[in-house]
C-alpha cells in the first residue's frame, strides 16, 4: 500500500512539473507570437503607398528626429540656391526670392533689402548677368537648439565677357516651424549673414 500510494504521489509530481512546463511554453509561445505581431502591425503602418500617375508606389515613414540632419541641410541648400540663383529676368528674380524668403526670417528680408536698394538686381538686368552658387559643405549642429549652421559654397557670376568665382560663407540658426507647400521642411532660417564672398578669380569667356 505504502509503495503504491508513492507511485501514485510520484506520478502526481510528474504530471504537475510536465502541466507547469507546457503551460511555461504556452505563454513564451504567446508572448512571443504578440511581439512579432506588434512588430509587424508597426512595419505595416510605416509604409506609405505614394500614387505617381495611377501607380501606387511604395515608401517608408520614419521618425522626425530621425530625418532632422538630412532635412536641415536640404532647407539650407535649398534657400541658398533660391537666394543666390538669379538671371537678368526681373520675373525669375522675383519667384526665386519669393521662394527663399519663405524658408528665412527677416534677416534673410533685410540682405534682399539692401541690395535692391544698391541697385544689385537692377544690374543683373540691365548687364545681362546670371549668377548661380554650387554648395561645397554644411556645417550643422543638432545638439543644441535652435540649430546653428555654417554654409560654405562657391557664387559663380557669368557676365556677357567673364565668369568670376566667389566664395561664400554664411551662418545662421534653423528654428522648428509647421510644415506647409512653401516651407515642406519645416525649419525658419534665423539671424542669417553673410560671413565671407571674396573673389577667387575670373575667367574671361570666349566669344563665338
Amino acid at each position: 500500500m505504502f509503495r503504491k500510494m508513492k507511485n501514485i504521489d510520484t506520478a502526481f509530481r510528474h504530471v504537475r512539473t510536465f502541466t507547469l512546463a507546457v503551460i511555461l511554453a504556452c505563454v513564451l509561445i504567446s508572448g512571443y507570437s504578440i511581439h512579432q505581431s506588434m512588430r509587424s502591425i508597426a512595419r505595416m503602418q510605416s509604409r506609405i503607398y505614394v500614387l505617381d500617375h495611377g501607380k501606387a508606389l511604395q515608401a517608408y515613414s520614419s521618425e522626425s528626429k530621425d530625418n532632422l540632419p538630412v532635412e536641415a541641410r536640404d532647407h539650407i541648400k535649398v534657400f541658398h540656391h533660391y537666394f543666390f540663383t538669379l538671371d537678368p529676368d526681373d520675373k525669375v528674380i522675383r519667384e526665386n526670392m519669393a521662394k527663399a524668403l519663405y524658408l528665412a526670417d527677416a534677416s534673410a528680408k533685410r540682405s534682399y533689402d539692401i541690395l535692391k536698394e544698391n541697385g544689385y538686381y537692377a544690374g543683373l538686368i540691365s548687364g545681362n548677368i546670371s549668377q548661380g552658387v554650387q554648395m561645397d559643405s554644411i556645417s550643422l549642429n543638432v545638439d543644441h537648439y535652435p540649430y546653428g549652421f555654417r554654409y560654405y559654397g562657391k557664387q559663380r557670376i557669368v557676365r556677357p565677357i567673364s565668369t568670376t568665382t566667389r566664395s561664400l560663407v554664411t551662418e545662421g540658426q534653423l528654428r522648428s516651424v509647421s510644415r506647409s507647400d512653401n516651407n515642406p521642411h519645416g525649419f525658419l532660417i534665423e539671424r542669417w549673414s553673410t560671413v565671407e564672398n571674396r573673389e577667387l578669380g575670373t575667367e574671361n569667356r570666349t566669344p563665338r
